[in-house]
C-alpha cells in the first residue's frame, strides 16, 4: 500500500524522532543514578572538585577561562539548544505544531502546565529569596517522558507520543523565552545591536538560498552567539536564534531527484556489468565514481536543517546529554537531615512539578475540548490525557538548567535538584503504573484459539456455500 504524503513527511520523522529520544531518556536515568551514587560515596568530594577544575581556551593573554561545569552548561548545552530550535522549526513547518488545530491543542495543554507549576512555587516561596526559582518546575523532559511511554510498547497508540512529543517542545520553547526575559544579567545595548546585526545576516542568507553549512557555523557561532554572550542575555538563547535561519528547503525538487536516481542506477548497472565481463581495475573505479554520485545528490536533495539534526544527534544525545545529567544530577545528601526536603525550595519544585504540571495539561486540554476549539488526537482518551498529565511532571534537563541560572546560592541548588528527582521519580511512577493499568492486553493465548475458531469457522461456511 502506497504511503501518504502526511506519513512520509510527518508521522515518519515523528516517529523516528520518539524511538530515538526514548533511547537517550533511559541513558539519562543511568547518567543521574550514577552521579547521586558518587555524590553520596566516599568519593564525593573528588565528584564536586572534579567539575570545579578550570579549563582554559585561547592564546598568550587572549584566554577564556571556566570552570568543567561552566563549560558543559553554557558551552555544550548551547549545542542542546541549537537542537532544540532544529526541532521547533521542523515541528512548526511540517510537524503536528504546523496547522492551527493540530498545534492548539499541544499549546494549550503546554501553557496549562507551564502556568501551575510556577504559581505553586509561587505560593510556597513568596517574600523569600528563593522566588526566583519559580522557572524550574515549568519544564518536561521529553528524553525522560518518552522513555517512559517506550516502555509500555504499543499499550500506547502513537498518536498520544506524538501529542506528548508536542506538548514537550512547547514546553521547550516556553522554558527558552523564559530564560531570555527573566534569567538575563546586566544588558549590553552594544552588543544586542551587534547580535541583531548578524541575525540578520544569518536571515537574509536564508532567503538568498545560501545552504552551506559552514557560512551558518561560521556567521552563528563566532558572531551571533559571542554577540549575544556578551550582552548578557543567556548564550543558548543565541543557539536557538541560530537553528531558526537554517534552510529547511530542498535544492531539487523530487521529481528531477528521481529521475538523477534512476539514471544513476542504469549507470552503475552499466558499469558493473562490463566491469565483472572485463576484470579491469579501472572500470571498478568507476562504478565506485558513480556510487559516490548518490551521496552529493542525497545531500543536495536533504535540507540543511535535517542535515544538521541527523549529524549532531549522537552527539547531543550520547555525549552532551549524558554528560551534562552526570555533572549536575549529584546532589550530596546528609544522613538525617530533614530540611533536606522539608523547605519551601524543595516543596515548591515537587508539587509544582507533580501538582501543577497535572492540573495545568488536564484542564487546559479539558477546556479545548470543552469550548470545541479542539479535540483528541485520534485513539487517544481522556484517561489517556491524565497519564500524560504525570508523564508531563519529569522535569529533568530544563529544570536543571534553569536551576543554575535562578540560584547562586548552592543551597538553594541542591533543595531545587533534590526536588527536581524526587517529582520525575514520582511522575514518572505513578504516571508508568496508571498507564500499565488502563491498557491492559488480553493475554495472546486467549485471542489467537479465537482468531483461528472464527478462521475456520469462515472456511466451512465458504465450502458449504461452493
Amino acid at each position: 500500500m502506497r504511503k501518504s504524503g502526511l506519513d512520509l513527511y510527518v508521522l515518519l520523522p515523528i516517529k523516528n524522532f520518539i524511538e530515538r529520544q526514548t533511547s537517550v531518556g533511559l541513558l539519562l536515568i543511568f547518567s543521574a543514578t550514577l552521579a547521586v551514587i558518587f555524590a553520596n560515596s566516599p568519593w564525593r568530594s573528588l565528584y564536586h572538585e572534579f567539575w570545579q577544575q578550570h579549563l582554559y581556551i585561547g592564546f598568550n593573554n587572549a584566554t577564556l577561562e571556566k570552570s568543567l561545569l561552566h563549560w558543559i552548561n553554557d558551552g555544550l548545552m548551547s549545542i542542546f539548544f541549537f537542537m532544540v530550535g532544529l526541532e521547533l522549526k521542523r515541528e512548526i513547518i511540517h510537524g503536528h505544531l504546523a496547522s492551527v488545530r493540530g498545534a492548539i491543542l499541544p499549546i494549550a495543554a503546554a501553557l496549562g502546565g507551564m502556568i501551575f507549576p510556577a504559581l505553586i512555587y509561587f505560593f510556597f516561596n513568596m517574600g523569600s529569596e528563593t522566588l526566583s526559582g519559580w522557572g524550574i518546575p515549568m519544564a518536561t523532559d521529553i528524553a525522560f517522558a518518552l522513555g517512559i511511554l517506550f516502555l509500555l510498547g504499543k499499550r500506547v497508540p502513537l498518536s498520544l507520543k506524538v501529542f506528548l512529543t508536542a506538548i514537550a517542545i512547547v514546553d521547550d520553547m516556553g522554558a527558552v523565552m523564559v530564560i531570555a526575559l527573566f534569567y538575563t544579567a546586566d544588558l549590553s545595548i552594544e552588543s544586542l545591536v551587534l547580535a541583531g546585526f548578524f541575525l540578520l545576516i544569518l536571515m537574509t542568507a536564508n532567503q538568498m538560498g545560501i545552504r552551506s553549512t559552514w557560512f551558518y557555523a561560521i556567521m552563528g557561532i563566532g558572531g551571533l552567539w559571542m554577540a549575544i554572550m556578551l550582552s548578557g542575555v543567556h548564550a543558548t538563547i543565541a543557539a536557538v536564534l541560530v537553528a531558526f535561519t537554517i534552510p529547511n528547503s530542498k535544492k531539487i525538487n523530487t521529481p528531477v531527484f528521481l529521475r538523477k536516481v534512476r539514471w544513476l542506477s542504469h549507470e552503475v548497472r552499466t558499469k558493473y556489468i562490463r566491469s565483472k565481463k572485463e576484470e579491469e581495475e579501472e572500470t571498478e573505479e568507476d562504478v565506485i565514481s558513480s556510487i559516490e554520485k548518490f551521496t552529493h545528490l542525497a545531500q543536495d536533495a536533504t535540507p540543511p536543517l535535517q542535515r544538521l539534526e541527523h549529524a549532531l544527534y549522537p552527539f547531543v544525545s550520547f555525549v552532551v546529554l549524558p554528560l551534562f545529567a552526570f555533572a549536575n544530577a549529584g546532589v550530596t545528601i546528609e544522613a538525617g537531615s530533614t530540611d533536606v526536603v522539608f523547605n519551601p525550595v524543595t516543596i515548591g519544585v515537587i508539587l509544582g512539578l507533580i501538582v501543577g504540571k497535572f492540573i495545568g495539561i488536564v484542564l487546559f486540554t479539558r477546556l479545548m475540548v470543552y469550548f470545541k476549539i479542539s479535540v483528541l488526537p485520534t485513539e487517544v482518551h481522556w484517561k489517556h490525557i491524565y497519564g500524560i498529565g504525570f508523564l508531563g511532571a519529569i522535569g529533568f534537563t530544563m529544570s536543571l538548567f534553569i536551576t543554575e541560572l535562578a540560584f547562586d546560592d548552592e543551597l538553594f541548588m541542591a533543595q531545587a535538584k533534590i526536588g527536581i528527582l524526587l517529582a520525575s521519580i514520582i511522575a514518572g511512577t505513578i504516571g508508568f503504573f496508571y498507564l500499565k493499568s488502563i491498557t491492559r492486553k488480553p493475554p495472546r493465548s486467549v485471542m489467537e484459539p479465537q482468531k483461528k475458531n472464527d478462521r475456520t469457522g469462515r472456511e466451512i461456511a465458504a465450502q458449504q456455500a461452493g
